[in-house]
């Protein structure tokens, strides 16, 4: 039973760490464009082509 008063203190500090990193990150406006990040890892407009190594003669 007296490992209650630890455990319940430790675990309302942690609750209220995840809840402030929360609200921090509404605040920094990360969940603005969830739409364009998604969309964004299958346009492929900065990408080059890789130039084709020339074989080496035997």
């Amino acid at each position: 039973m007296t490992i209650l008063y630890l455990l319940i203190p430790i675990t309302l500090v942690m609750g209220a760490v995840g809840l402030g990193a929360f609200f921090w990150s509404l605040r920094s406006s990360q969940y603005d464009d969830l739409a364009g990040d998604a969309e964004r890892i299958l346009h492929d407009d900065g990408d080059t082509p890789l130039v084709p190594n020339k074989e080496i003669p035997r």
